[in-house]
């Protein structure tokens, strides 16, 4: 698999498509590897003319690990937040983004159209805000602005999220990721369980590291409220939202909308938190519309 020096650390991608057509960068979210974009999402869009590119973030999938370094729990980051006390941690939202930008540096990409979902959009609207110039246009799924006003997870949406598998037996480890899909999944799409299966052990067969994500919440945590930051975004923004996300409610998404100036928003009955096969074709309709327009705008 191709990887990039970027930011001065490993970032493995791929790619697909057209090399001279339009680019679209996938981002994605929270101990989530690249490959949960999914494959018929990525054809689709190389479908629509579009080259298209996914990457693991840093301390996740193939890319580089921050082994060693210490974040703080979640309960005690939250607590400090309230004291207004900023623990340090061991990298920021910012320095994902600049990740990003760095492999679209390493492909020649002067800029490109930004998809990013759940914590891979707020590491998309960072780029958008401090890198302008390289963002054709923003479509950020199933994220948010960081406002701690706004709805909490469901209980169990984030119970799934931070507990820990019993063990690294592979067969534990794929039920366990089945559960937590089913968790915070689309009520209205189900995953068929065979389709299920298949992904969570191709994901467990690629990567497991278990101290990625407490460092990735911890940068999450430590980033705050963004809705000021948004506020300064240019590129047109497009914002895409399950109505039944229990793990980022779908307020979140008009909050989104709201703060990004001239942003448009598209929720969907029966989305969570997960991208299912039954909507692919529509995600990738309402992006590569999206991304067209700007284009058209553009020029």
């Amino acid at each position: 698999m191709p990887e990039i020096t970027a930011n001065g650390i490993t970032i493995h991608y791929d790619e697909y498509g057209p090399a001279d057509a339009e680019p679209v960068l996938l981002i994605m979210g929270l101990g989530a590897q690249m490959i949960l974009w999914p494959m018929e999402l990525v054809e689709a869009l190389a479908g629509h003319g579009f080259r298209v590119i996914r990457h693991d973030n840093r301390d996740i999938g193939l890319s580089h690990k921050f082994d060693g370094a210490k974040a703080p729990g979640v309960v005690r980051h939250a607590l400090m937040r309230r004291i207004g006390l900023r623990p340090r941690v061991p990298y920021t939202l910012a320095d994902m983004a600049e990740d990003s930008a760095g492999v679209l540096d390493g492909l020649g990409i002067e800029s490109a159209h930004v998809v990013g979902g759940s914590m891979g959009g707020m590491i998309a609207q960072h780029l958008a805000a401090r890198h302008p110039e390289k963002v054709r246009s923003l479509t950020s799924i199933f994220s948010t602005t960081g406002n701690p006003k706004l709805p909490k997870s469901r209980r169990e949406a984030i119970k799934a999220l931070t507990q820990r598998p019993a063990s690294l037996d592979e067969d534990v480890l794929v039920e366990h990721g089945k559960s937590v899909a089913r968790t915070i999944g689309s009520p209205g799409f189900p995953a068929p369980e065979e389709r299920l299966e298949a992904r969570t052990r191709a994901l467990v067969q690629r990567s497991v590291y278990l101290q990625g994500p407490v460092r990735q919440m911890a940068a999450i945590i430590a980033d705050g409220d963004r809705s000021n930051m948004l506020g300064r975004i240019e590129a047109p923004t497009l914002v895409l939202h399950g109505e039944d996300d229990p793990l980022i409610p779908v307020a979140h998404g008009h909050a989104t909308a709201a703060a990004i100036p001239n942003a448009r928003i598209r929720t969907i009955p029966g989305w969570g938190h997960d991208v299912p096969l039954e909507l692919v074709e529509r995600l990738a309709e309402e992006i590569a519309r999206h991304a067209r327009a700007a284009t058209a705008a553009a020029s």
